[in-house]
């Protein structure tokens, strides 16, 4: 190389790290500044380093964050999760994809929850909900709907082979939505988690769409501080404009593309035992000996029957069996407590939250990047629902902030693979 061509390779390479420099120093800048202060030029937004300070700033809502990670989500492409759609075996599986794999304080080793997950797209959405809520003290039933793709099975069968404590439902079920086969398929899950080795406390179920807003130990302390020995299932006597669910028969429609629930002139006969329809959450957490009842109790497996052509059943099914006096951790008088699932319903807009900043879909808000300062300062557990496909930012920084949280509540030493914060160019800010 002569003298010239160095002079040009040093010059250039000065260039570059200046152009980095000045991008550095805007963003930083800008998502610093006050909203009103804020002017926004999206020519000159660099993406390429921005998740952490990008992701502080829309959680405390600063409108330049807004602009610009509007403006970065159409040309981020998050980095694809390794191991889901190749063979890996389980060692890489458990490093590269960051699995937790020790209980991070004595309070939760002693304290085992259960999973019900039921699935039937999204690979990588479902493994980010499984990754966050994994410890190896807990237990988990995947339910895949069988309609799914063979390899979309075949993925989350590897991923599930790599753990003990994971396994895929034992009896999978054709799942339509607001059918019969969405309560079917949480039922399976129980009779295989009710015989399983390890002893769990409490069962909560969740879909791919969720996410965890507080980590494990904050949901057992939760559970332990204002439900200790007793169910959650937030509902009320069935209101008047939803009998309609109960009072005809109902039929599931399943064919390949095109899953529906239609009404049928059949009038349905009165509940049995007589007993008072509720209509309440889908989303439970439940305690293994109220599990174990509803496998069990004559009034649950006739309740259980009668519900077979109801409209989403999922709706009445558990709230009206843990409001029995006798059941075990029943809760009678209840209403709609229970803070376990954050959701933007459209009706609600105005008075439960400040409307949606992604879509609706079905009346559910499909979070936006508007919507995440909303969620991490809500009191629920998880929140529902979430389209990385659409959204990636939004997901992305959700992670990152988790997974921070948990290791920093950690009492126990954090091994590397454990970390997300390898590539990460800023230090994300966060209160706990």
């Amino acid at each position: 190389m002569n003298l010239l061509d160095a002079t040009k390779s040093v010059f250039l390479v000065c260039v570059a790290v200046c152009m980095f420099i000045y991008t550095f120093t805007y963003l930083k800048d800008m998502l610093s500044k006050d909203p009103n202060e804020q002017k926004f030029n999206a020519n000159i937004a660099e993406c390429g380093f921005y998740p952490d300070e990008l992701c502080s700033a829309l959680f405390v809502g600063k409108t330049a964050a807004f602009q610009i990670g509007s403006f970065c989500q159409n040309t981020y492409q998050p980095k694809p999760l390794s191991c889901i759609q190749t063979s890996c075996n389980c060692s890489m599986v458990l490093k590269t994809l960051d699995f937790i794999t020790r209980p991070l304080s004595e309070e939760e080793g002693n304290f085992s929850l259960a999973y019900i997950i039921t699935i039937h797209k999204e690979l990588e959405m479902f493994v980010k909900l499984l990754r966050a809520i994994y410890m190896p003290q807990n237990i988990y039933c995947i339910h895949v709907d069988e309609k799914s793709p063979k390899d979309y099975k075949a993925a989350v069968q590897n991923i599930v082979n790599c753990f003990e404590n994971i396994f895929i439902s034992s009896k999978r079920e054709n799942v339509v939505y607001a059918g019969f086969s969405r309560l079917q398929a949480d039922i399976n899950c129980m009779r295989d988690l009710v015989h399983s080795k390890i002893q769990w406390n409490y069962v909560i179920n969740l879909c791919g769409q969720d996410y965890p807003i507080k980590t494990n130990k904050e949901i057992i302390q939760y559970i332990k501080s204002k439900w200790n020995g007793k169910n959650m299932t937030p509902g009320v006597v069935q209101p008047l404009h939803m009998k309609y669910r109960t009072q005809v028969s109902y039929r599931e429609y399943v064919h390949s593309g095109m899953s529906y629930v239609y009404p049928t002139k059949n009038i349905k006969a009165k509940p049995p035992h007589n007993l008072t329809i509720y209509f309440g959450s889908a989303y439970y957490i439940l305690t293994k000996e109220f599990v174990e009842f509803t496998l069990t109790d004559a009034r649950a497996k006739d309740l259980l029957e009668w519900s077979r052509d109801t409209y989403s059943p999922d709706e009445h099914y558990w709230v009206t069996l843990n409001r029995l006096n006798d059941a075990p951790g029943a809760t009678p008088s209840a209403g709609w407590e229970g803070n376990i699932r954050a959701i933007k319903w459209k009706d609600q807009e105005g008075s439960a939250h400040n409307g949606c900043k992604g879509h609706y879909i079905r009346d559910i808000c499909i979070y936006g990047l508007g919507d995440l300062q909303w969620i991490i300062e809500s009191p629920h557990l998880f929140a529902n629902k979430f389209e990385p496909a659409t959204y990636p930012l939004v997901m992305d920084c959700l992670e990152r902030r988790y997974r921070l949280k948990v290791l920093r509540q950690a009492e126990v030493p954090i091994e590397d693979h454990w970390r997300f914060q390898d590539e990460n160019h800023f230090n994300m800010k966060l209160d706990i």
